[in-house]
């Protein structure tokens, strides 16, 4: 998709600071759980842009982004004051590192990071899959759909902030093989625990798909 014009569907909180954003899907959009779009927003310093993964497992008529606002930053602002019915330039999608009908998905997410997490075990459960999640943040959102991930046999293990991911990594890795389809997504701090992680635990970060937030 070329850089368009999109209608905001809803903004909704689902934690602290965080709100899911939905947009209209363009006709012939294509994008799957994991890959990234590009917000383009008018801000009180001029134009700025940002780069958010898609949140939703699929993009059917809407498409979601999960986004931790930041009060006093340049774009958090914006986005939190947008409700329904705005505009907002996006383009994309973008990225390599997003499911692909893989069996079973082990993903590992570091605060916004679970955006992505969420979205690829419901695709994955959706296609009849298996899916683990192992999230780590001091302040955990997107509960109501991490329980329903349960509830529909997911395996998901919700970290504290600075928690070791050992052995929540060891028992994905023990029982869905070395060679398990690894997802990691979040900032520079969690992906190297997590790779620490997984490496630790026999795995291969290889082959990986690996998303740093920066």
């Amino acid at each position: 998709m070329e850089d368009s014009t999109l209608a905001v569907a809803a903004v909704e909180s689902v934690g602290e600071r965080t709100v899911v954003i939905d947009f209209e899907s363009p006709a012939a959009f294509a994008a799957r759980p994991g890959q990234f779009v590009k917000l383009t927003l008018d801000t009180p310093d001029g134009e700025e842009s940002r780069f958010y993964t898609i949140s939703s497992p699929d993009v059917d008529d809407t498409f979601e982004i999960t986004v931790e606002i930041d009060p006093d930053g340049d774009v958090g602002p914006v986005l939190a004051d947008l409700e329904a019915g705005d505009a907002v330039r996006v383009s994309g999608p973008f990225g390599s590192d997003y499911y692909e009908g893989e069996d079973p998905v082990v993903v590992l997410a570091g605060g916004p990071g679970v955006g992505p997490a969420v979205a690829i075990a419901e695709r994955a459960l959706d296609d009849g899959h298996e899916a683990v999640v192992v999230y780590r943040d001091d302040h955990p959102v997107h509960t109501g759909r991490i329980e329903r991930l349960r509830e529909r046999g997911a395996t998901v293990a919700v970290l504290a902030d600075g928690e070791s991911l050992g052995a929540a990594v060891e028992s994905a890795l023990d029982r869905h093989g070395r060679d398990a389809p690894l997802f990691v997504y979040g900032f520079a701090e969690f992906i190297d625990a997590a790779t620490a992680a997984i490496e630790a635990a026999g795995g291969d970060t290889s082959t990986a798909k690996i998303e740093n937030f920066g």
